[in-house]
């Protein structure tokens, strides 16, 4: 049986042996991702963007259950406007997204209908 000192001792060499292996593998990682950065042309900057683009979709299989999803959050501020897709009697405009503004509603309430204030093509 081992007493609690040899146990430390082996727990103290094996943690020296797994500092080297990292040591080394770090050294490794570091030279493919180098080699990996020069071969797509990939910079300090580039890494250092806050862009991420979206991973590629992947075909859902019909048999699965859907799986229980949760929300991400988002950074707000990191975001670009989007186009106005109403404009009212007076410029106001509206994107179409969140509530209905006021001059919408109230219009909407005096009998107009929303597709009377879309912004078309000619009119941009």
């Amino acid at each position: 049986m081992s007493t609690l000192v040899d146990l430390q001792s082996q727990i103290e060499k094996l943690q020296k042996q797994a500092s080297l292996i990292k040591a080394k593998e770090f050294d490794k990682t570091v030279r493919e991702i180098r080699e990996k950065m020069y071969a797509f042309g990939i910079t300090v900057k580039d890494l250092q963007t806050t862009k991420v683009s979206k991973p590629a979709k992947v075909e859902k299989d019909p048999t699965d259950k859907p799986a229980k999803v949760r929300k991400t959050l988002t950074k707000k501020g990191n975001t670009q406007p989007v186009a106005a897709k109403y404009q009212g009697p007076d410029g106001q405009t509206w994107s179409g997204r969140g509530l209905t503004p006021r001059w919408l509603a109230a219009l909407i309430e005096q009998g107009r209908g929303k597709p009377e204030f879309l912004i078309t093509a000619d009119e941009s």
